[in-house]
């Protein structure tokens, strides 16, 4: 009997073993894989994938370094029917300083950028928010042209171009055209991109010499996204008046904000510790003044602010001993 109940159990054990079997056969053979299914190109030319792009019927996306839209794929967030990867071409990919602009390669790595000394020498700012950027991982894969093509609300590259005014130089099926970074951000995950266009350059004019800067972020982990982040630039006279001030904050709006009040306030006056406070607690109220969201909108409005003094902070205490180069 005990013989016999043995047995049994090991048909039932092996039966069972087979119909698992034959499951995961089923879950590989019917199940697709994450992303949808899409046709890949990898043009060696900008102007071939331009071409590419123009083609109404394929519904293309530019692939970059990929670190972006890959999980949006994985997610099913997006669903284009062909991927143009331009990392292979040759001419997206530089850093050259070029008289008092410092022009940056759509497809530079942040992590290029970041170990730059041309970058470190004339905007060391730009070096240090890409510190700031996810994990070195990240940083390896991920690109310029990318980040500001995704126009994440938090993304530490979009801030600083909006901060400094980078101009964009972008290609398309109509030509070539230039865009402030100011008007490039239309919102989340939104610019001026039309469905034919690459972003091709980033230039940044070089500030003076002598200009200070801050930038904070605030994240629950590092490398996480951020929060709420400041940044600013200021340059100060022989006797420590303002003569040129640029504030901006990010996380807590849908683009990079630069905060007009915060400029106005500091212009023309020393830079004090309640000066300081006043000009975030300004921006907070315009932050405010827009329409009401949840309770962690607030929470980033405040962050936004403390950020901001921190910036504001590191500007005048650090910025003689960190400045632009001449």
């Amino acid at each position: 009997m005990i013989c016999g109940r043995r047995v049994r159990a090991q048909r039932k054990s092996a039966l069972d073993s087979v119909r698992d079997r034959e499951k995961r056969k089923r879950r590989i053979q019917y199940n697709p894989v994450k992303p949808p299914a899409f046709e890949y190109v990898r043009p060696s030319s900008l102007d071939e994938a331009v071409r590419l792009l123009a083609d109404p019927a394929k519904e293309s996306k530019v692939l970059a370094g990929g670190q972006s839209l890959i999980p949006l794929l994985n997610f099913r967030l997006a669903y284009p029917r062909r991927l143009v990867d331009i990392k292979g071409i040759a001419e997206l990919a530089y850093i050259r300083r070029d008289g008092d602009r410092l022009r940056i390669g759509a497809t530079t790595r942040t992590r290029d950028i970041e170990e730059s000394d041309a970058v470190a020498a004339a905007l060391p700012l730009l070096t240090e928010a890409c510190h700031w950027v996810g994990h070195v991982q990240i940083r390896n894969r991920g690109t310029i042209g990318g980040s500001l093509a995704h126009a994440d609300p938090s993304a530490e590259l979009p801030a600083v171009c909006v901060l400094l005014d980078a101009e964009l130089k972008v290609r398309g099926s109509a030509g070539t055209r230039t865009a402030s970074a100011n008007g490039f951000f239309h919102g989340f995950l939104s610019t001026d991109l039309a469905p034919d266009e690459i972003l091709e350059e980033v230039a940044f004019t070089i500030p003076a010499a002598g200009t200070r800067w801050g930038f904070r972020e605030f994240a629950h982990r590092r490398g996480d996204f951020a929060l709420a982040g400041a940044a600013c630039t200021l340059r100060l006279n022989r006797d420590g008046v303002v003569e040129q001030a640029v504030a901006l904050v990010f996380g807590a709006t849908p683009s990079p904000r630069r905060s007009a009040a915060a400029a106005a306030m500091l212009h023309g006056n020393r830079v004090t510790n309640e000066a300081i406070r006043e000009a975030a607690q300004m921006t907070r109220r315009e932050l405010a003044s827009e329409p009401a969201g949840d309770s962690e909108q607030a929470y980033r409005q405040e962050l936004c602010e403390v950020m901001l003094v921190r910036a504001l902070t590191d500007a005048v205490n650090e910025g003689a001993s960190r400045g632009v180069a001449a």
